[in-house]
């Protein structure tokens, strides 16, 4: 049995029911055999993959708070620090009830890689509750973040561990956590990303992932003779990540044709209207029903089918594992070129596979979705330095990062053989980095 079996086995054994985990850590190793069986005896040595699928360590606790009504609740709160090889534990902290250990541990493992390919002093984490800020008060998710945080602070700092948001966490819930922070500990600093602009927060942020998609996706299909110009895209979820993907994309003279929420999605053939989407989820915090009894020709369905419609791009922006083989079989049969992945593992193994098979480029979410952890490093630095860079200068600096990704990934690819397997180069960057660090401070 080689060193990936032998891990993968005992993997299984010990973490039977964490399959997002799981599943994370087999789409990574397998996509490293070749770099791992080289030095094989090294890494052994080290333990290199025992450490690396291994965090640093899982804190848990309690967080009650009242509601409205008076009544005590409790919820479970988390922070997975998992590796700080080459920087501070950088990671969202994410509000929903479908959080678990095993998701979180997925996310946190594959920060670590993300972190890594930014070329920023970040490495890897992840937290949040299953706590569901959908349908409660601003003072109710005020006195949750209130207590989250009595207990999250003494865990985390500027040069220790710096969450910032993630699904269920945006400005409001990220200021009533710092405000608590700052509060608890007397310290003005910079141990929360993602801030108002009034308090230490960076310009782009709230755009960077969906620009940043748009920024490598750009870049890898100019260096395999395609643009961007007058493609037809089809990108899923309407959040921060779809929003800012699609005006990105429709800058870069694209057409997006349409986006999905947690109740269905909507097939608009003119184009996306980018400003009604905006007032539609930003401002009224709608269903996209809204957006189809406004928009004349688009079509609104209940429940999924997004990669059902014909496209040359295919950018999931929603959540993990939310395209399946089938989606692929229907992507490769409409003719699709690209999918780009805006979120963590959207694409199941099976259906990564497939599309790799038929000739269809991809980018993991490790690469592809960077661009926000990259700016909420960019945010870091200034508040490490006391500044406020410009929008164009924060822009200018993601737009770098991206590109640099993509060679980062290409270069993986020419020195290991890889072909246009940018999962494996993308890995394969990523690891190496961690583990000459791991390798050169010890064990």
């Amino acid at each position: 049995m080689n060193y990936i079996e032998d891990i993968l086995e005992k993997l299984q054994t010990k973490y039977a029911n964490e399959p997002e985990f799981l599943q994370a850590v087999k789409e990574v190793l397998a996509s490293l055999k070749d770099v791992i069986s080289k030095n094989e005896e090294l890494y052994r040595k080290n333990a290199i993959l025992e450490r690396l699928v291994s965090p640093d360590r899982i804190i848990s606790f309690r967080v009650p708070w009242y509601d409205d009504c008076g009544n005590l609740n409790i919820n479970m709160g988390y922070r997975i620090q998992w590796n700080n090889a080459i920087g501070p534990y950088k990671g969202g902290l994410r509000l929903h009830p479908t959080v678990n250990q095993s998701i979180l541990k997925f996310l946190a493992f594959e920060q670590t890689f993300k972190n890594s390919l930014t070329g920023l002093p970040i490495g890897g984490g992840k937290g949040g509750s299953d706590f569901e800020p959908k349908g409660k008060s601003d003072r109710e998710i005020m006195a949750f973040c209130q207590s989250f945080m009595l207990e999250l602070y003494k865990y985390i700092g500027p040069n220790v561990d710096v969450p910032a948001g993630d699904i269920g966490v945006g400005a409001r819930e990220i200021g009533y956590l710092y405000g608590q922070y700052k509060r608890i500990t007397n310290s003005y600093e910079g141990v929360l990303t993602g801030k108002g602009l009034t308090y230490g927060g960076s310009l782009i942020r709230k755009e960077a992932t969906g620009y940043g998609l748009l920024y490598i996706t750009d870049k890898m299909l100019k260096s395999n003779g395609l643009s961007l110009k007058d493609k037809t895209i089809c990108v899923s979820g309407a959040g921060n990540v779809a929003i800012y993907a699609i005006e990105k994309a429709i800058e870069l003279g694209a057409k997006v044709v349409t986006c999905s929420d947690s109740t269905g999605w909507i097939y608009d053939p003119d184009g996306i209207d980018l400003e009604l989407l905006k007032n539609v989820k930003e401002v009224k915090r709608a269903r996209l029903t809204e957006y189809a009894k406004i928009r004349e020709n688009s079509v609104y369905h209940e429940g999924k089918g997004v990669w059902s419609v014909k496209c040359d791009i295919a950018l999931p922006c929603a959540t993990q594992n939310e395209l399946l083989l089938d989606d692929a079989k229907m992507l490769v049969a409409n003719g699709c070129l690209a999918v780009c992945e805006g979120a963590n593992m959207p694409t199941s193994l099976e259906a990564t596979k497939y599309l790799q098979e038929n000739n269809v480029l991809f980018i993991p979410g490790k690469a592809a979705n960077a661009g926000g952890v990259a700016t909420s490093a960019l945010e870091m630095s200034q508040n490490s330095l006391r500044l406020s860079w410009t929008k164009e200068e924060v822009d200018e600096r993601l737009k770098t990062i991206m590109e640099n990704i993509f060679i980062q990934i290409e270069n993986a690819c020419q020195e290991y053989n890889l072909g246009k397997n940018y999962v494996s180069g993308a890995n394969t960057a990523a690891f190496l980095k961690v583990v000459d660090a791991m390798i050169s401070q010890g064990v």
